[in-house]
């Protein structure tokens, strides 16, 4: 099974561990992992803003970059979700880019989901012995409706005890360009996620998209709080023992 890893903007240049541990884990599991450098932004910063002809741009030059690819995984549900839009940005007079772009999105993955439900694994043979919480990212669950594959692999993790996150589907407060337009609203979302982190008691906090650990991470360390945020593929890459 041939793998394209697409990295996304933010773990590309500021968690690109993130990106080591994905192609680490695919490997161990049979997978030919590639890496087309074709691959830029998804353009869904453009397409949050309202600017329809540059993400449309955007999306040409995704769909031309993992043309030749067999199934397309990402360490983001909220990239993922930019790419199963792209169908939507070409009218009724673009009909091959509409099939291209539909095409494309049959086999764009969130990591979690392709290793479940596409691998059919739910045992990575990770060890960590930490009490952690996790953050449900919005566009993952919301509007992809990936809720059980991370909660599925966390669970077979050694050592790992998950503790419920109050109100843990509301948004961060990061929403992309949603943080930069609407910065005290947003300051007063990620405030009230800390909190809550914080009533854990946990010493992780888990998620699935890096723009919400980052976000959430300044906040944790604008208080001091000695909280480690990781993103799931770094749990389960964790100690291994072996697929």
């Amino acid at each position: 099974m041939r793998v394209s890893v697409f990295i996304t903007c933010l773990a590309d240049v500021f968690y690109p561990e993130v990106g080591k541990d994905v192609v680490e884990i695919l490997e161990d599991l049979g997978c030919e992992v590639d890496f087309p450098k074709k691959q830029t932004c998804c353009g869904q910063p453009a397409y949050n803003s309202g600017y329809q002809k540059e993400t449309k741009t955007a999306a040409k030059h995704m769909i031309e970059a993992f043309a030749g690819s067999e199934y397309v995984v990402a360490p983001s549900g909220s990239c993922v979700m930019m790419v199963h839009e792209f169908s939507s940005l070409f009218s009724e007079s673009e009909t091959e880019w509409r099939e291209k772009a539909t095409e494309l999105a049959k086999k764009t993955y969130e990591f979690t989901q392709f290793i479940v439900e596409v691998l059919g694994k739910e045992d990575l043979g990770a060890k960590l012995h930490k009490k952690a919480t996790v953050h449900t990212s919005c566009h993952m669950s919301r509007l992809m409706n990936i809720k059980e594959p991370p909660q599925t692999l966390l669970k077979h993790v050694k050592g790992l005890e998950v503790v419920p996150l109050s109100h843990n589907y509301d948004c961060c407060g990061f929403g992309g360009t949603f943080a930069v337009k609407m910065a005290e609203i947003s300051e007063e979302m990620v405030e009230e996620k800390v909190k809550h982190i914080m009533e854990t008691g946990a010493e992780v906090l888990i998620g699935m998209d890096c723009s919400c650990l980052m976000n959430i991470k300044g906040r944790l360390t604008r208080h001091g709080y000695p909280i480690e945020v990781k993103h799931i593929a770094q749990v389960l890459n964790e100690d291994r023992e072996g697929i």
